[in-house]
């Protein structure tokens, strides 16, 4: 992944009289922090951030931030390593223009959002990136102090997965056995490929035809190259689909139904 400098922040300015400090600042100097808090944390509207090979998509992260003495400008942008000082991955890479509203019943308290373009071909070059991403929220004070303080709750990245199926023979007589083959891969970041992903349970669930509904049949684990393959008994016209309900670091994924036609 190609890292910004780890000093490179957002400042979300706050409109109010006290100066703001330059955007390409970060606070360093957490003892000078008079008490500032961060609360209501969301990232992405509390979703999996998921992401194939070459997705793009705008990942926005609101806050709450209140201080005794107000807040004069608050930042907060996404990390993932052992640590801040050595991380693997920062977002946002170039910070964007973020904002600060000011409640009226309450000067203390600011309710912060900044929203930044995620580009998975330039941000993700590997797949040790996949997983949990911790939020890091500062602020400055209107007497200048600042803080900067880890705050509670993650953002989950997550590989695109796909699954297919492919039921046969159709058509085919009632009573008869059905194969129904399909294959679960997932974006690899390291390759620029979608590949296998073994050893994953995959739901095989049947919709009747003219209804809406699915049901499950049986669970499949999917094997070398991520391929699935199971039997079941033809009954009556409908569609057969698998389904993978995802991993800590993959996103979930659904076939499209195969219909056949059972004579």
């Amino acid at each position: 992944m190609r890292m910004r400098p780890a000093l490179a922040v957002t400042f979300l300015t706050v409109t109010l009289s006290a100066s703001v400090l330059p955007a390409t600042a970060r606070a360093t100097d957490k003892a000078a922090a008079d008490g500032t808090t961060f609360s209501n944390v969301v990232v992405d509207g509390g979703k999996d951030i998921v992401l194939g090979l070459t997705t793009r998509k705008t990942v926005t992260i609101t806050w709450t931030a209140r201080d005794p003495e107000g807040v004069a400008a608050s930042w907060a942008y996404l990390w993932h390593g052992p640590n801040t000082d050595d991380a693997d991955g920062i977002l946002p890479q170039y910070p964007p223009t973020g904002t600060c509203a000011v409640s009226v019943a309450d000067p203390t308290t600011s309710t912060c959002k900044v929203s930044f373009a995620v580009d998975a071909r330039r941000d993700f070059d590997h797949n040790g990136l996949s997983g949990a991403w911790k939020v890091l929220a500062g602020a400055q004070d209107t007497n200048d102090d600042w803080t900067e303080t880890d705050v509670t709750g993650t953002a989950n990245v997550k590989r695109y997965a796909m699954v297919t199926a492919n039921a046969s023979p159709e058509p085919v007589k009632k009573g008869r056995t059905i194969t129904v083959t399909g294959k679960l891969t997932r974006a690899n970041w390291e390759t620029g490929t979608y590949t296998g992903y073994q050893g994953r349970p995959a739901q095989l669930q049947f919709r009747k035809k003219g209804s809406s509904v699915y049901t499950a049949l049986k669970t499949v684990t999917s094997g070398a190259g991520g391929t699935l393959k199971t039997t079941t008994k033809a009954r009556t016209d409908g569609y057969f689909r698998f389904v993978f309900t995802g991993t800590p670091t993959t996103g979930p994924a659904t076939a499209t139904g195969d219909f056949v036609d059972v004579r």
